[in-house]
């Protein structure tokens, strides 16, 4: 990807959202306090526009647990930079999300 991505507010909140260590769909819901058919599309789109990549867990985890496999989320490095962009643009959004301690994605 070439040239600066200007993110909404809501994508650079699941951003932020994912950095701080949130992985899957319903734990974005609830770090954000957006609703699904917010989180979910947005998400579509992040992926799409490679600033996040997903990997299905396990089914022998889900299992375990007793509950469906969750869709994890992580940061690409265009989306490390992206949201970088986004804290200057958003200068709240570490506000609302922190994410000190929170170790960077291999």
């Amino acid at each position: 990807m070439t040239g600066e991505i200007k993110l909404s507010h809501t994508a650079a909140l699941i951003l932020q959202a994912i950095n701080a260590g949130s992985g899957y769909g319903f734990n974005l819901m609830e770090m954000t306090g957006l609703p699904s058919g917010t989180v979910y599309p947005a998400l579509r789109r992040l992926e799409r526009d490679e600033l996040i990549r997903s990997q299905w867990e396990r089914q022998a985890i889900a299992e375990s647990e007793q509950r469906p496999p969750r869709k994890y989320y992580k940061l690409t490095a265009a989306g490390r930079s992206t949201l970088e962009g986004a804290r200057k643009r958003y200068p709240l959004l570490e506000r609302f999300i922190p994410s000190e301690g929170v170790k960077s994605p291999a």
